[in-house]
């Protein structure tokens, strides 16, 4: 009889916890629901529709999908994201690691020096941290132009920004500039939680650094690395403001982004149906990408 009763006051106990946990992600909850996964699904829903302000919306089917992959500018702006993709992130995450290690090893004050120089950039705002970069491109009286053509570098003045050639490489260094900061202090942090023990029967056994890292560091923070691996790609992805700021996609479309491309045909154009399917596609290649990298972690832990 004792046991039923306890039996009884357990549940009783455990509903009462569920419902008062429950009631304080309601407010959370809420905000997810209306402002994540309500937007979701109407973007996708969306996109089966001619959806453009100032008529009603027509549904076309697959229409605005199959358009897209007839769309030069789009084609292009695919191929500009991938290169964004493709080069920054193993550069953000190389670099960054090279970093940690280096710093790492240093004594308090100066491993801390050193983060705080790298990551101001990521909390410094994005408008002021352009407006740098800009005078710093500027064909005129521009810092890179000057000290190139000072030291006999260049010959004459580039027009960094407004050169086809050149003017995506520096969308992505100012990229690999601001993205640096968090991987260098999530790396520190994760090299501070290596086992020393292991670390040091491996010095014992004679093992050189090189092995030290690959053997012993590098198996436990790979959980780190697919943090910033995943993170790094999606932020590369949804490269926009750099885009808007200094180039608004030019010249010749040779800057355009997948997400600068979403809102020029959104808030330019107003063609919200074919912006949505442009997003969908968007979020599948993100996805898939970010399953391809946590196979790729899981098979080497």
């Amino acid at each position: 009889m004792t046991n039923q009763v306890y039996t009884k006051r357990s549940r009783a106990l455990v509903r009462r916890e569920t419902t008062a946990a429950y009631l304080f992600l309601l407010p959370s909850l809420f905000f997810f629901v209306v402002f994540v996964i309500y937007p979701m699904i109407m973007c996708i829903y969306t996109s089966f529709f001619d959806s453009t302000m100032g008529r009603e919306d027509i549904f076309i089917g697959f229409t605005n999908y199959v358009n897209l992959f007839q769309d030069e500018i789009f084609l292009g702006a695919l191929k500009n994201t991938t290169i964004i993709v493709v080069v920054s992130v193993p550069a953000v995450c190389a670099f960054s690691l090279w970093v940690a290690s280096v710093i790492y090893d240093m004594k308090g004050a100066a491993c801390s020096a050193f983060r705080c120089i790298f990551y101001l950039p990521v909390v410094t705002g994005s408008v002021a941290v352009t407006v740098v970069w800009k005078w710093m491109y500027n064909n005129y009286y521009g810092i890179l132009n000057y000290v190139g053509t000072k030291t006999g570098i260049l010959d004459t003045n580039i027009n960094w920004l407004g050169d086809s050639r050149f003017a995506l490489w520096c969308i992505i260094l100012i990229l690999f500039t601001t993205s640096v900061g968090q991987p260098i202090v999530l790396y520190v942090s994760a090299l501070g939680n290596v086992d020393n023990s292991l670390v040091e029967a491996a010095q014992v056994d004679g093992a050189t650094r090189f092995q030290l890292f690959w053997k012993i560091k590098w198996p436990q923070i790979m959980p780190t690395t697919l943090y910033i691996l995943v993170i790094t790609t999606i932020n590369s992805f949804q490269c926009f403001a750099l885009i808007q700021l200094l180039t608004s996609g030019g010249p010749q479309h040779s800057t355009d982004t997948i997400m600068y491309y979403i809102y020029y045909m959104a808030f330019t154009l107003y063609k919200y149906g074919y912006a949505n399917a442009m997003g969908v596609i968007l979020a599948i290649i993100i996805a898939v990408l970010s399953a391809i990298q946590f196979k790729l972690a899981q098979s080497n832990t």
